[in-house]
Formats: structure tokens, C-alpha cells, sequence
């Protein structure tokens, strides 16, 4: 199954495994499974970390080159994804995790979220 990673558990997963539920830590140890990171959750990081967020500290390029060293693929931002964005229902404002709704959608990938409230978007999006 291919799964892409939202923005809080891939910073997890990088530095606080401990913090990912349980059945995220299963899913991310499965090696059926094919695991993805979106352009959107490092631009998120880039501009939280630079707005002086305390939970966005990682520098983003370490983060990435950490993921692609641990066999994670990453997912660019298309026109397709940009676009898809008006179908979808105005459930949350936050736009790094509308685009990453839209990319599952799209690519037909499972977004993985430990937020409740993008977890309501219909389609590929499962809560853990």
C-alpha cells in the first residue's frame, strides 16, 4: 500500500518515534508498504521553522535527505494537486494539508493523519 506521511507524523517518525501511534509505527515498519513525503510537509517545516514555531525546528533539508537515506519517495506538487483543491469540502483552512488531501486523492494514496479534523476529509484519508 502506498502511504504519504502528513506533516506532524513525518517529524515524528524522523525524530520522536515514540510519539506515533502504534498502528502508524506498524504501518511504517511494514515493508509491503511504500512510504511517501510530500514537497508541501518540508515547505510547511521551512516556513514554520523560520517563524520561530518550537515544534518545527528541524531543518528541512536534513529532514529530507534523512527520509529519502530511510527509502521514503517523494511526492511533488503537480498542477493536478493544485487544482483538485476546489472540490474539496471547506472542512480546514490550514492549505499544507488541503494540498496533501488533494495529492492522496489524486495519486489514489492513503494520507495518513493523526489530526481528527483532516481525517474527515471523503476519500484516501485514514486517521491512526
Amino acid at each position: 500500500m502506498k502511504l504519504l506521511l502528513d506533516t506532524h507524523l513525518l517529524l515524528w517518525a524522523a525524530g520522536s518515534p515514540d510519539q506515533l501511534p502504534i498502528a502508524a509505527r506498524q504501518l511504517l515498519e511494514d515493508p509491503q508498504n511504500e512510504l511517501l513525503f510530500s514537497a508541501a510537509s518540508l515547505w510547511e517545516i521551512a516556513i514554520k521553522r523560520g517563524l520561530g514555531r518550537s515544534d518545527f525546528q528541524v531543518d528541512a533539508r536534513v529532514l529530507r535527505r534523512g527520509l529519502l537515506d530511510n527509502g521514503y519517495q517523494e511526492l511533488a506538487i503537480t498542477s493536478a494537486h493544485a487544482v483538485s483543491i476546489d472540490s474539496l469540502p471547506p472542512i480546514h483552512k490550514d492549505p499544507f494539508d488541503r494540498i496533501l488531501v488533494a495529492q492522496a486523492t489524486v495519486e489514489g494514496i492513503t494520507l495518513l493523519t493523526a489530526d481528527a479534523l483532516v481525517a474527515q476529509y471523503p476519500g484516501p484519508v485514514r486517521k491512526i
